[in-house]
């Protein structure tokens, strides 16, 4: 068989960002055996990748790797945006929390409500969370965790009609993540680095071929990282993690091919609770007997004001199958099959910075005031999924008309569990031996002791058992009328069966008293979209899709109908959404730059409200968001790559009460406008120069009548620099700065406002790739 080479960019060949110490880096080649092997969407021969002094950057994609995309992404009537590998790479983004940071308007900004603080990959997109719209090859991914990019080969952002796509899911779109996958090449590439706050990780990414005769073969892949990792900018909080991910493929060239993929996570963390919002722009309180919280001053953004006893513990397994063949050289059947875990044991102590929780008379000096420590949150949960899917693929003609189809068969069983825990100070019943050390000590605000006495953690019988099954099928496809019009689209109906059994524990009898719930419905969604062609390498589209999200179809959380304070009761619809979106796609430059233009609108209907005088929850709540999306990413010379994005969202409650804290009708969580960028070129010695911006516009945060506290976060730009160096063929090192210019900036607030987490100071890390 013939060699065939191909360009690779200087550093396209260290292909893990990840980084570690010398000890870490030592246990992950120790780890390097055989391999079970993730997905591979096509047969074809993969050439063997050479260094050369030129090459093109790799920030456009031209498809996506989700078979229900039937046309290039040119072709498609629908913003997609796709962050490949080498820009998180350059960037050393590690969580997908970092990888996000390149869509506009998209990220982790709500911190939680009460004294629960979110963890993991708590998304908003659009306005509307979409935590539970992460998916990982196409399966929905469940649990409370910050997924690694130690194994991705690019993140599809899908923003707009999902319910297509995923069945039930956010109003506003989807996250899908595209692992690795085995090769029919031989390599070995990985990274050291250190960093800021303690930062050490490494990682590495070997493939072997197996070929066999006439060109058929198998391979294995083995993904591996270790990270050991502070907070800059945070005192006490950690990032400790560890994963392994073996892929192994057979028959690979051949009409029938065989993959098998395993992934394990292990994470041990100290979570962050936040620190109290006193002395940021625009704080005020109408508190009488405490005024001195108006005009007290800042606290330190590096306090912590949890306590030693606070704890993370993550682990997650994932186990995939998949059998592709080729009927015809049109026509491929695939079959997918996944089971996957995972559980969290985490317990925070934050503070509830309340008028009835300060602890500071009028007359002491600020350097006594003190804020007191809420009851310790706890969270036991469990996640699993169990998922196959059957798909074909095909092209074919009707007369002059051209088609190309994907339709399938979805079996989906997801469950989440929980145990639920004595607070401190709680009346523990019938148990003997139980110590409960009191309240815990309250935390002073300018100098916080985080080694305070604790309590025994004690299970107190209520737990919770929810389970979603699913039966959906799917047809989309892209109809070729000619060469300047296409219609694209998509239809799925889906039967949900949700069954949710719990015990609640009464706080004044100790009796525990059980709830069985169940709610089954169908659920029919589609998209649609007009596409005309000005040129070969150009579109211009109109599109319209929906989408739904059914009571407890984001936390497997049911409530009895006709009473309640809950968005989930029996008795209430699914959530609607419906999306408008017209725009134009552009590959200019011979093809190596992606132009991206879009118009949108998105109605939400059956919003659940509470009516402020009755009290009394009704679903006739309506929510819009509207707005432009910009975009572009590729190369503008062979040496000089760039990908940007720009957005509005201009939101509004157009029925139901208010959901910010100042009245106004726009939604909480969500810049009016956002930008990010980030570019490279590579000089001719060796040396390649890098950065990026972000910016994003003010935030309004939620409303719960909290008193004391800023009711918007200020808008921010954030500016990032990179800089490498190749030494030889197999090593270059890598300096990223972050946050050059040390803006001191609000990343996430909570409901009530009264806490917040810093964004990140000036760092930097310092990575050495290597590549063989």
């Amino acid at each position: 068989m013939a060699t065939s080479y191909i360009k690779s960019r200087k550093h396209a060949v260290a292909r893990a960002v990840p980084q570690v110490s010398g000890a870490a880096a030592a246990t992950l080649i120790a780890l390097s055996t055989p391999a079970f092997a993730q997905q591979q969407p096509s047969s074809a021969a993969l050439p063997e990748v050479r260094v050369e002094d030129s090459a093109t950057p790799d920030y456009k994609a031209d498809t996506s790797a989700n078979p229900k995309f039937t046309a290039p992404l040119v072709n498609t009537p629908q913003t997609v945006q796709v962050i490949k590998e080498q820009v998180l790479r350059e960037q050393g983004a590690t969580t997908l929390t970092e990888a996000l940071r390149n869509t506009p308007g998209v990220g982790t900004f709500f911190l939680g409500e009460n004294g629960s603080t979110n963890t993991g990959d708590a998304v908003f997109m659009r306005g509307f969370d979409s935590s539970s719209a992460i998916f990982v090859d196409g399966i929905r991914d469940l649990g409370s965790i910050s997924r690694d990019t130690f194994n991705l080969d690019q993140v599809e952002v899908v923003k707009g009609p999902a319910g297509t796509d995923v069945g039930r899911t956010s109003p506003t779109g989807y996250i899908n993540l595209v692992t690795k996958k085995p090769k029919l090449e031989d390599s070995f590439s990985g990274s050291l680095g250190l960093g800021s706050a303690d930062f050490k990780r490494g990682s590495i990414d070997w493939n072997k071929s197996l070929s066999g005769e006439n060109g058929i073969g198998s391979a294995f892949r083995l993904n591996a990282v270790v990270e050991d990792a502070g907070v800059a900018g945070r005192d006490f909080i950690k990032n400790k993690r560890w994963a392994i991910a073996p892929s192994f493929a057979f028959g690979l060239n051949s009409p029938t091919r065989f993959y098998f993929d395993y992934v394990h996570v292990k994470q041990d963390n100290i979570p962050d609770g936040g620190v109290p919002t006193i002395g940021l722009p625009g704080y005020s309180t109408p508190d009488k007997a405490r005024p001195f919280l108006g005009f007290a001053q800042r606290v330190d953004p590096k306090n912590f004001y949890g306590t030693s006893s606070d704890f993370d513990n993550v682990t997650s397994d994932m186990f995939t199958a998949r059998v592709e063949h080729d009927l015809t050289p049109d026509i491929t059947i695939r079959n997918t099959t996944r089971y996957a875990k995972t559980q969290q044991d985490y317990m925070l102590n934050a503070f509830m910075s309340s008028a009835a929780n300060w602890q500071t008379p009028i007359a002491s000096l600020p350097l006594s005031w003190t804020v007191a420590r809420s009851l310790p949150t706890n969270k036991d949960q469990t996640n699993t999924v169990f998922t196959n899917q059957t798909n074909v693929s095909a092209k074919f003609n009707t007369g002059s008309v051209g088609h190309t189809l994907n339709a399938g068969l979805e079996l989906i069983r997801e469950e989440q569990e929980t145990t639920g825990y004595y607070g401190q100070n709680a009346t523990v019943f019938n148990v003997p031996g139980f110590v409960n050390s009191g309240a815990w000590p309250a935390a002073n605000l300018y100098a916080p002791n985080p080694y305070v006495f604790g309590y025994n953690r004690l299970q107190n019988g209520v737990t919770t058992d929810g389970t979603t099954t699913t039966i959906g099928a799917y047809v989309f496809d892209t109809i070729k009328f000619n060469e300047q019009w296409l219609l694209t689209g998509g239809l799925r109906y889906d039967h949900y069966s949700t069954r949710y059994d719990a015990t609640a524990l009464n706080a004044t009898t100790g009796v525990l008293s059980p709830t069985n719930l169940k709610l089954s419905d169908n659920l029919l969604s589609g998209k649609i979209g007009l596409v005309y062609k000005p040129t070969e390498n150009s579109s211009v589209y109109a599109a319209y899709g929906t989408a739904a999200q059914p009571p407890g179809g984001a936390n497997f959380q049911l409530a009895a109908g006709g009473t309640g304070n809950s968005a989930a009761r029996t008795d209430f619809l699914p959530q609607k959404a419906k999306t408008y979106e017209v725009g134009t796609k552009w590959d200019v430059l011979n093809k190596r730059l992606a132009l991206t233009a879009a118009l949108y609108r998105t109605d939400v209907s059956n919003e659940v409200v509470q009516d402020s005088v009755t009290q009394q929850y009704y679903q006739t709540g309506k929510k819009r968001v509207q707005g432009v999306e910009l975009g572009v990413s590729g190369a503008i010379t062979d040496n000089w790559g760039v990908t940007a994005g720009f957005t509005t969202m201009n939101t509004r409650v157009l029925s139901g009460p208010s959901v910010l804290a100042d009245g106004s009708t726009a939604l909480a969580y969500t810049p009016k406008k956002a930008f990010t960028l980030w570019t490279t070129y590579q000089l001719p010695f060796g040396l390649t120069l890098g950065g990026g911006a972000r910016y994003n516009g003010k935030l309004q945060r939620g409303s719960d009548g909290a008193v004391g506290t800023p009711a918007y976060v200020d808008s921010y730009w954030v500016v990032d620099a990179m800089a490498s160096y190749r030494i030889n063929k197999n090593v270059d090192v890598q300096l990223n700065v972050y946050n050059l210019f040390d803006k001191d900036y609000v990343a996430a607030i909570n409901k009530s406002g009264f806490r917040y987490t810093p964004g990140t100071p000036r760092s930097f890390k310092v990575t050495a790739n290597f590549a063989f």
